[in-house]
């Protein structure tokens, strides 16, 4: 049987690793909501082109140092839904394009919404604008309704949304999903869109994604003229083929 002394001894290292390791997350935790760490880090050399994403979410941007800073293009959220339009959607499109930033529109796709409805309210709010990148549908549970009834009827209202869309801005949206969302929504479907991934932990797989063609790669970058965390993505290839704008 141990001693009294030894139980004692054992209690205070367990609490002290427990201790350590508490710190660790903590410290950990801190450092990835200062953007002073991440889990994925794309090499200039494969991907020069270097870009973020935005919403009303990150308040007021002052795109002109994003410009210096080596950002050379922006989705800006456009809409969501049905009706929702994005309150700094004109005024970060506008700022982005006066900066040198090339930037598109994306709209928020809801489940639980008829597809030509949302795409009406993406081509009013954005169609007419002139820009340099193509129409993004950002497809992902994460924020999304919960009250669709089949993830076939999704798809079917998908499948409307992105016709209209095409047709209203003259060129193929590109399909921002997450991993989840491939997976269980498109399911192998709409393979004439080209995609743009979230992937926080690595370079997306071509055995899950394909030819993708721009990465989401962080979620907490630190920017000037950006007063909190903001997303950062990459295009997939050379400068010269985003000057081109091949999207596919």
């Amino acid at each position: 049987m141990a001693s009294p002394n030894a139980s004692r001894l054992a209690v205070r290292s367990l609490l002290l690793a427990l201790l350590v390791i508490a710190t660790c997350i903590a410290g950990f935790a801190a450092a990835y909501s200062r953007g002073w760490i991440r889990f994925s880090y794309p090499s200039d050399r494969d991907h020069p082109v270097l870009g973020i994403d935005v919403s009303h979410h990150q308040g007021v941007v002052d795109w002109r140092p994003l410009r210096a800073e080596g950002i050379r293009f922006a989705f800006i959220k456009s809409s969501e839904g049905e009706t929702l339009q994005d309150s700094r959607f004109s005024t970060n499109a506008a700022a982005a394009a006066a900066a040198g930033i090339a930037w598109g529109p994306y709209h928020f796709f809801t489940f639980c919404t008829p597809g030509l409805s949302q795409a009406r309210n993406f081509g009013a709010t954005a169609a007419a604008l002139p820009r340099e990148l193509p129409p993004v549908v950002d497809v992902e549970f994460v924020g999304n309704c919960r009250s669709w009834t089949s993830l076939a009827d999704v798809r079917r209202e998908l499948a409307i949304f992105l016709e209209r869309v095409e047709a209203d801005f003259g060129e193929p949206p590109i399909l921002y999903v997450t991993r989840e969302a491939e997976e269980r929504v498109l399911g192998g479907a709409f393979p004439g869109f080209a995609r743009w991934p979230r992937s926080l932990l690595g370079k997306p797989s071509p055995e899950t994604w394909g030819q993708w063609t721009f990465w989401q790669f962080a979620d907490n970058a630190r920017l000037p003229g950006i007063s909190g965390p903001v997303d950062l993505d990459v295009y997939c290839c050379s400068k010269a083929d985003f000057l081109a704008r091949k999207w596919r």
